[in-house]
């Protein structure tokens, strides 16, 4: 039965990035491979005045990032399934990118059970 690793991380007084397109999928692109991830699709959304949205579609699931920059705010979602695949390097990466004052993380298992359906 698949493992599926989630993070959900609320990030606070991020110092710098929040902004910037290119930036956030670097960061997010480097942290798919330090995961162990493919990816497929990278979809990006700048919002008016402030913020950007990018997220990874990856062969094992998807790595999406919320950025809110006038409140040095990001939200993060590393949703990753797979032996040998890493969330916590991905998260790693991040964290080291955005440099957060603070955060947030709920780490979550999941299990495909074919006996429930």
């Amino acid at each position: 039965m698949p493992i599926i690793n989630e993070l959900l991380v609320d990030m606070y007084g991020c110092e710098g990035g929040l902004d910037d397109e290119r930036f956030l999928c670097d960061t997010l692109e480097k942290a798919a491979r330090h995961a162990d991830a493919k990816i497929i699709r990278r979809i990006i959304q700048r919002f008016s005045p402030h913020g950007i949205s990018v997220i990874l579609i990856l062969a094992e699931t998807h790595i999406s990032i919320h950025t809110w920059p006038e409140y040095e705010y990001a939200a993060l979602d590393i949703f990753i399934c797979g032996e040998g695949k890493d969330p916590e390097a991905a998260w790693a990466v991040i964290k080291e990118a955005l440099r957060p004052r603070d955060f947030r993380i709920k780490r979550i298992k999941r299990k495909v059970d074919k006996t429930l359906n």
